[in-house]
């Protein structure tokens, strides 16, 4: 596995979720640094990943993308109360990010993204999101704007004539390259689904990488060639384990009333469940095929088939994998507002 320095902004399940599956594959710790807000996650990560590089404070992402030069550097910043650091670290000092894996929620990417546009433009790491709904044009939107505003403020402050600086606006091609990528929550246990999209200046390399990180807790991660195909993503797989939750949930219900004791009833439902995932994995059969393999004619498992059909069954799943598409994009204009499109000018 290629082992690029990792900065995770955010040490929520998911952030923990990678870091756990790149531990287990031997990924070096030191290559790792994780920033996050809330002090209770912060001594979680502390307690369970001793010699993990976990920073906290308000400097905290851009020390963390940054780097820090020398250990008086690091000891500066956290003597101003500008950034927390785990005390049994293996190191205070530590080299630029070349990876920033952003893995916070999607209310307040923008000002995470925002507060590191600068840091992100000059140092041009690779930038992975794993943030819900927001589109990669939003996310070089946040950095444009942050970079710009550093850049216009630096401008002003070293100018010494009484002309006025123009604004600096950073372009398209000067922001550094962006997958988006959407998991699901059984990355948690290590069997994952992931969907992934990059941005045009993405590089083959640079896609490996992104395939070797989410590869640690996916069995499976799926390109797509569309950035609008990721929301399809998101109503598959991404939400994909709470609708089995429910068939599994309705099953359980359904023969507790017909008389099994709970716990049967759970037991029974989840290895049936798991049974028909492994042998749809494993056959050279098409999903109908195996379908039609255990449904005789006139049998108990046709009579259940019929039931469901008549309800509406595929109707209800393929609106309900809708609903989910839809609610995927209505999510990146609340939070972004109106898409800007890849060729847009930022």
């Amino acid at each position: 596995m290629l082992q690029s320095r990792l900065a995770f902004i955010g040490g929520g399940n998911m952030a923990e979720a990678i870091l756990g599956g790149l531990l287990a594959c031997g990924y070096p710790l030191s290559q790792c640094v994780v920033t996050e807000p809330l002090q209770a996650r912060c001594e979680f990560l502390h307690s369970k990943y001793p010699g993990l590089q976990v920073l906290s404070g308000p400097q905290a992402n851009i020390l963390a993308v940054n780097g820090s030069e020398s250990s008086s550097h690091t000891a500066s910043l956290v003597d101003a109360g500008s950034v927390h650091i785990n005390p049994t670290a293996a190191s205070d000092m530590f080299p630029p990010a070349e990876v920033v894996i952003l893995a916070v929620k999607p209310q307040v990417l923008r000002g995470v993204v925002s507060d590191l546009g600068e840091t992100l433009h000059q140092r041009q790491p690779l930038v992975i999101s794993i943030a819900a709904g927001i589109e990669t044009s939003a996310i070089a939107r946040f950095m444009a704007e942050g970079a710009s505003s550093s850049l216009s403020t630096s401008s002003a402050i070293a100018s010494t004539g009484p002309e006025t600086k123009a604004p600096v606006t950073v372009q398209a091609q000067d922001l550094p390259p962006v997958i988006r990528v959407m998991p699901n929550t059984p990355a948690l246990v290590n069997e994952g689904a992931t969907g992934l999209y990059a941005t045009p200046d993405t590089t083959p390399s640079q896609r490996k990488v992104a395939e070797s990180l989410l590869g640690a807790v996916s069995k499976q991660v799926s390109w797509v060639n569309q950035e609008s195909l990721i929301d399809t993503v998101t109503g598959i797989s991404g939400s994909g384990p709470a609708y089995f939750f429910l068939m599994m949930e309705a099953m359980e219900d359904a023969a507790v009333k017909l008389g099994m004791d709970r716990e049967t009833a759970k037991e029974l439902t989840i290895q049936t469940c798991l049974g028909a995932a492994k042998m749809a994995q494993s056959s050279d059969d098409d999903l109908k095929t195996l379908r039609v393999k255990v449904t005789s004619p006139q049998g108990t498992t046709d009579a259940a088939i019929k039931t469901f059909e008549k309800g509406g069954f595929r109707e209800l799943v393929a609106e309900s994998v809708k609903a989910a598409d839809s609610r995927s994009k209505s999510l990146a204009v609340e939070l972004c507002g109106p898409s800007i499109g890849k060729d847009s000018k930022l």
